[in-house]
């Protein structure tokens, strides 16, 4: 869909009044714990003053439900974070976060785009090849429930709905009482996605929706984006571990989610897709007692704090 430049216009004259004359409280600082020191630490959110105002102001949230959470949006930003001019985006959000080029396979890009779903050097992620361990499919940050139907999601009182995600509720029964993973990748992160287990999968379904932000100060507020948003996903057919379902979310400025793997035997490690400009998600579902997740990215998922990691490293077993 081609947006016009007096439709642009328009969204950033409402978010500049609406911000000058409608400010939003001081976001909650969100908290995570790094995994390999165990260290409590403050995250540091791309754009989280417009999220707050988004979230947590009339004026805000009138502009997301209209605005800000349509494909169309999305679809523009995404074009211009295509373009040749938009390289000179790369090196201050490089130095912004800290980002290692280092492990990057090449340190020139055509867009920031092309920055943004570089692919990373052989061995750059080590993934822990125990046939009885599943990893994480990505670099981000995790929550993890043992029981998906007795847990709090996100939000006190709010249950991850297994049916309404999958839109499916036979498929749903059989993953009943089981497992929950949950990676959020932020905009600095490495954004391509990999298998976390072997196996053969199934096509891959495609489900329509919105393009809500999965930052932590939209969750907080709407916890039920994950079942808003556009998202896809396929089953994985394995030895020890079950029929494990991998899900890919989009979010705001995510208008695409690209598929890159082929055939239906997959090995764990190997790329499956990646994520265009924005903060995004994957999500995996197992089935009662196939899996025992790590004890560590449970207990701080119970204390409300996500964990961070990289992708392959072992976050489930039998």
């Amino acid at each position: 869909m081609r947006v016009s430049k007096k439709v642009i216009l328009l969204l950033l004259l409402v978010l500049t009044l609406g911000i000058a004359f409608y400010p939003s409280q001081e976001p909650t600082p969100n908290q995570y714990i790094e995994r390999t020191s165990g260290e409590l630490k403050t995250e540091k959110v791309m754009g989280e003053k417009w999220l707050a105002w988004l979230y947590n102001n009339p004026v805000g949230e009138a502009t997301m439900y209209t605005l800000v959470k349509r494909k169309f949006i999305s679809d523009w930003y995404g074009s211009m974070m295509d373009s040749p001019s938009s390289v000179d985006k790369i090196e201050p959000f490089v130095k912004d976060y800290n980002i290692d080029l280092s492990i990057a396979q090449k340190h020139t890009f055509s867009s920031f785009n092309d920055f943004f779903c570089r692919k990373l050097k052989e061995g750059a992620r080590q993934i822990d090849t125990n046939k009885n361990v599943v990893v994480s499919p990505a670099d981000g940050k995790v929550l993890a429930y043992a029981n998906v139907d007795k847990a709090d999601f996100i939000v006190k009182g709010f249950r991850f709905d297994v049916s309404s995600f999958l839109s499916n509720d036979q498929l749903a029964q059989k993953y009943k009482e089981g497992s929950l993973v949950v990676i959020r990748l932020a905009p600095y992160d490495y954004h391509r996605f990999h298998f976390p287990l072997s196996g053969r999968v199934s096509e891959v379904t495609q489900i329509k929706g919105d393009l809500y932000s999965v930052n932590p100060i939209a969750l907080r507020k709407k916890a039920e984006i994950f079942f808003l948003n556009k998202r896809e996903y396929l089953t994985i057919s394995t030895e020890n571990f079950g029929d494990v379902i991998m899900s890919e979310v989009g979010a705001t400025m995510v208008g695409s989610i690209v598929q890159t793997f082929e055939g239906t035997i997959v090995e764990k490690g190997k790329e499956k897709g990646y994520f265009k400009f924005g903060g995004s998600t994957v999500v995996l579902i197992f089935e009662k007692g196939k899996i025992q997740i790590d004890n560590d990215l449970l207990e701080n998922t119970m204390k409300g704090l996500e964990t961070e990691i990289e992708m392959g490293k072992r976050i489930a077993s039998i």
